[in-house]
This record gives structure tokens, sequence and C-alpha cells, in this order.
């Protein structure tokens, strides 16, 4: 299971990329290998700001609908329209390619909270 030291993790299997004041948002190895194969993502809230816990979007595999939640709260800036097109990317690339979204910080203290690589491991066994 690949699990990037670099990233801070959520209890939801998303990652979080920090870079400043943004940070890049996607599901984590675990996850997508937890869903199967990814047919659809669908991700409409780009340019709205959510409270950390609220839906982005949602993640269709063969057999299911997962939503996807903010790890922190913030305005998306941008979507990664590559996996409209392309959602196998979130199965093959998740940490890369598979990105979902980027999102502006709001309150950088959240960050705190996520959790580290070693921690994400642990729940997951």
């Amino acid at each position: 299971m690949n699990i990037p030291s670099e990233l801070k993790y959520t209890s939801d299997h998303e990652w979080i990329k920090i870079d400043g004041d943004v940070v890049t948002i996607g599901i984590t190895d675990f996850a997508q290998s937890e869903l199967g194969d990814i047919v659809y993502v669908e991700i409409e809230t780009e340019g709205e700001t959510l409270n950390k816990g609220e839906v982005f979007g949602t993640v269709e595999a063969v057999k299911t609908v997962s939503d996807l939640f903010m790890p922190v709260t913030g305005e998306v800036i941008e979507i990664n329209t590559g996996i409209e097109s392309n959602p196998e990317s979130v199965n093959t690339a998740p940490y890369t390619d598979g990105w979902m979204i980027k999102v502006k910080i709001s309150d950088a203290s959240q960050l705190d909270e996520l959790l580290s690589a070693e921690a994400y491991q642990a729940e997951i066994g």
C-alpha cells in the first residue's frame, strides 16, 4: 500500500498535499483499492467555499458510489478536469494524475488535525 510520507491524511481516506495556503486533495491508494474500478468522478463545487466535513463531490466505482469529504474549510479553486475523461487515473495514479481538487484554505490550524502517514497507516492496519 502506497502512503507517501510527505502528505497528510484523513480518516475518510483523503490525502492532502500542502503548498502554502493551497492544498491539493485526492483519495488514497487504500481508498481506490477498496472501491475497485472507478468509472466516474463528479465534482461540481469549483468556486464554492465549503466547510470541513462537507461533501465536495462523489466517486463512482463499478459497485458503489462514495461521497468525497472536505478535510479542511476553504474555497475550491480548481477541479482536475482530467479525471472526467480519464477516471481510471484515480486507480492507477491516485497521488499524481488522479488528484481531485485544489482548495485555498480558510483556517490553517485545521491542517494540524490531519493524520501523518504513520498515523494513517496505523488506522487502516
